[in-house]
């Protein structure tokens, strides 16, 4: 039913919060494969990729399915998205890539789009929490704006929860976390990937 309530959502207002979109154990499970190492993000691609801590200090690691199982499974979730609003949708999506993000203590994203219109072959962006017994003092919450900049939603990164939104319509930012916070962000893409990643996470 929440597929169908995403589709709907995606088609009317261009963006979807799942609350509980996998199990707790699932959710824990997910959490076993955090990596150990991870690579400072950053912002920008090719020649104009750069680190830049004054708007950007969080730490990723991209997904791939030799994580282990949780990761496969989680993997095949998406797989599953992206067939069906490719189907409702027609938005023609090829591909998924995904990255763990750790937010440590003082870290935060400035407010930024995920992609500029008719400049990316990002279309679709997905965030997955796996922070169990978060609270508002913790921060990190998640600022989704529209592109006349009014704030659409304030969203704690909760254990379980996915949000999903069309990455050329939403401005968004990552408020500064008081504890380890833990995402997987990712982005349904137009064609394959070519080695041009941007390091964008929630």
């Amino acid at each position: 039913m929440n597929h169908d309530s995403l589709i709907d959502a995606l088609h009317t207002c261009g963006w979807y919060v799942w609350d509980d979109f996998l199990s707790t154990e699932k959710v824990r499970a997910l959490a076993s494969c955090i990596p150990e190492e991870w690579t400072q993000a950053g912002i920008g691609r090719n020649q104009d990729y750069m680190q830049a801590k004054s708007r950007r200090r969080d730490k990723i690691q991209w997904l791939d399915g030799n994580m282990g199982q949780p990761v496969q499974a989680y993997l095949a979730e998406m797989e599953t998205i992206r067939q069906m609003v490719n189907r409702h949708l027609f938005l023609g999506l090829f591909e998924y890539e995904s990255h763990f993000a750790k937010y440590e203590h003082g870290d935060f994203y400035e407010k930024h789009l995920d992609a500029f219109k008719g400049q990316s072959n990002r279309k679709l962006t997905t965030v997955f929490y796996l922070n169990e017994q978060w609270h508002e003092d913790d921060g990190g919450q998640l600022k989704m704006y529209d592109m006349e900049d009014n704030l659409l939603k304030t969203l704690e990164p909760k254990a379980g929860r996915l949000v999903v939104f069309l990455s050329e319509n939403f401005p968004h930012e990552v408020l500064p976390v008081q504890r380890e916070r833990f995402s997987i962000a990712g982005w349904f893409r137009t064609n394959g990937v070519t080695g041009d990643r941007m390091d964008i996470s929630r």
